[in-house]
């Protein structure tokens, strides 16, 4: 924790450069969507998951590539299909024989998991059987195979893409699943002028390449710092206000709420919301936290822990429409 207020102001003005100096090196390959960028590191230095949600050929698989070649971090890609078992991502227990043909032994064979950066692509084409074999390495940071216990190494982040519901083939995530991840970020469909630039970048010989410019040391230091940032208790207050009031089963929730959600965010919410702010403030160099930093991730924290009603799904609403609502009664 800063001693005054001037060292806090340095402490955050450190954080903003390193947090921008891995965002350009992203923007190097990535063409445009750079507040998707900055969504996706806020979940790394927030210690969260992504899930990233676009139609194919946005570039969701190419950012996510991009940013492990730009940390110096261990990277596996997990490439979910309607065939991967759960041993296929966590790894499974080997019989070994020794080389002379005597004795044998059992030998736990890490699965693509066990790495720092973990790219689940197309996450929601596997069995929810699959999908749920990620439930305990992305909450407890670790792999329990039979009756032991794998721990991974941290920093530990997965990011995982999937197509829209309606595309052929997709199992829908389960509840207990979305709850896990920090953010769900869409990809809107890039414009003519971005279009544009990844021609340019793409269909010729000079084809970018992202460095390392951060190690996991210097995540886990920024990591660190998230943590320290201080958050008012009005502030606190809000986030939970703001949590409660996707409950349309409370008394004195909104009438949106009541009108087309079935099921409200998770605690896990309120905490996306006050990282997510923490990461806001540090950005716009402050060592506090306000209600308008909060209300900035409202959309990337709570739209996957909010479930739609019949009615609601029937009047075309989406979770951000009805996020947009209660953020107007809630001041």
């Amino acid at each position: 924790m800063p001693a005054d207020a001037n060292q806090a102001k340095q402490v955050a003005q450190k954080f903003r450069d390193d947090f921008y100096k891995l965002v350009d090196e992203i923007s190097k390959v990535i063409v445009g969507y750079r507040p998707i960028i900055e969504s996706v590191l806020t979940c790394l230095m927030c210690e969260g998951h992504a899930l990233l949600e676009g139609v194919p050929g946005v570039g969701k698989t190419l950012l996510v590539n991009t940013l492990a070649d730009s940390l110096d971090l261990k990277f596996s890609r997990i490439q979910f299909t309607p065939d991967l078992m759960p041993a296929d991502v966590t790894g499974t227990t080997i019989i070994m024989e020794d080389e002379h043909g005597g004795s044998r032994s059992l030998k736990f064979q890490r699965g693509p998991i066990f790495a720092n950066v973990v790219l689940a692509d197309e996450i929601n084409r596997a069995t929810p059987k699959t999908q749920s074999a990620l439930l305990e390495a992305m909450q407890e940071q670790s792999v329990t195979v039979a009756t032991s216990t794998y721990h991974l190494e941290p920093p530990f982040i997965v990011l995982a893409t999937q197509n829209p519901l309606e595309m052929e083939g997709t199992y829908p995530l389960p509840e207990a699943q979305m709850d896990r991840f920090f953010f769900k970020i869409h990809f809107p469909f890039p414009g003519k002028e971005e279009i544009a630039e990844i021609l340019e970048r793409t269909t010729t010989t000079k084809v970018p390449q992202a460095k390392p410019v951060m190690t996991g040391s210097s995540i886990q230091k920024m990591r660190q710092i998230v943590r320290e940032v201080p958050v008012a208790d009005h502030v606190r207050s809000h986030a939970i206000n703001l949590v409660l009031a996707t409950h349309p089963e409370l008394e004195g929730a909104p009438e949106i709420t009541k009108q087309y959600l079935r099921y409200g965010s998770s605690p896990r919410g309120a905490q996306a919301l006050i990282l997510g702010g923490k990461i806001k403030a540090l950005l716009d160099g402050r060592f506090a936290v306000s209600r308008q930093d909060v209300d900035g991730v409202v959309h990337l924290g709570l739209r996957h822990r909010t479930v739609l009603n019949f009615e609601g799904e029937a009047a075309g609403m989406t979770s951000d429409d009805v996020l947009d609502e209660i953020g107007k009664k809630i001041k």
